[in-house]
């Protein structure tokens, strides 16, 4: 058994282990795969499939560069929670802050909720694609990651959409109160999860990607108190739908890198 480490340079989400992975799985002589996202890091384990597996992750322009390689290695400790259960964690925990922030943003009129229920609709539908792509063959998990890419570029351009009818006509600005109060919540959702998941094996692939994702919505959380404060401090709704916008460029440069590394699976 063989090993060899790569550095890949724009490994920094789920998107792209999941992309490397299917990858990876159509390589004869690769065994096992090991991902550490916050390293950018790749190990693969094989049996004499060096050179094709550098020529796959070529392939896939992610910037992978071979940092080192090992000859007679032993397997990694195979005991890794469930992958099924990990995911299945995430998509619930998602779904129930969308759910709320929707709610409360159509309630309160603000763009900016709305489009963070949004951010974590997206996140919630790559978890629910990858639970359905658990145990199925490589050409469907490209397949559902490419719809979960559409989806979420869907989901960003009615936003936008949205933000740029707000803008044309006049409307009063959203309520400040239930803008920080909500946001608040989802902050402290999110912060209460980024210490639960202190307690884990962060070395595991999927502790990584909620680690990830959870900080990347503590980031929008704030966006969006910083518009309230914006709005109440103006007294106009400019603030909302400006954070708003941002939040769905976000969302929709997370369904472009899908989409591109989907492409790049199936090339």
């Amino acid at each position: 058994m063989e090993k060899t480490t790569y550095h890949v340079a724009e490994m920094d989400c789920p998107s792209e282990e999941r992309i490397i992975r299917l990858r990876m799985e159509a390589i004869a002589g690769v065994d096992t795969l090991v991902f550490d996202l916050t390293g950018r890091q790749l190990d693969v384990y094989h049996h004499g499939a060096r050179e094709a597996v550098g020529r796959s992750l070529d392939t896939l322009a992610l910037g992978a560069e071979e940092i080192g390689h090992e000859g007679d290695v032993q397997l990694p400790d195979g005991r890794r929670p469930s992958e099924r259960h990990a995911l299945t964690w995430a998509l619930a925990i998602n779904l129930a802050l969308f759910a709320g922030e929707s709610l409360a943003g159509l309630i309160a009129g603000s763009m900016g909720l709305v489009a963070d229920s949004c951010d974590m609709l997206a996140d919630a539908a790559v978890y629910a694609l990858s639970l359905a792509a658990v145990g199925t063959s490589a050409l469907r998990k490209t397949r559902l990651a490419a719809m979960s890419g559409y989806l979420q570029l869907v989901l960003a351009l009615l936003g936008v959409a949205e933000v740029a009818r707000r803008f044309v006509w006049e409307q009063a600005p959203p309520d400040v109160l239930t803008m920080v109060v909500v946001s608040c919540v989802a902050l402290a959702g999110n912060a209460a999860t980024l210490v639960l998941l202190r307690g884990t094996d962060r070395k595991e692939i999927h502790i990584q990607a909620s680690w990830i994702f959870t900080s990347n919505d503590i980031k929008v959380n704030v966006l969006v108190i910083a518009a309230a404060a914006g709005v109440g401090l103006s007294g106009s709704r400019v603030p909302d739908l400006v954070v708003g916008a941002v939040i769905f460029l976000i969302v929709a440069s997370g369904a472009r890198r899908i989409l591109r590394l989907a492409r790049g699976s199936a090339a």
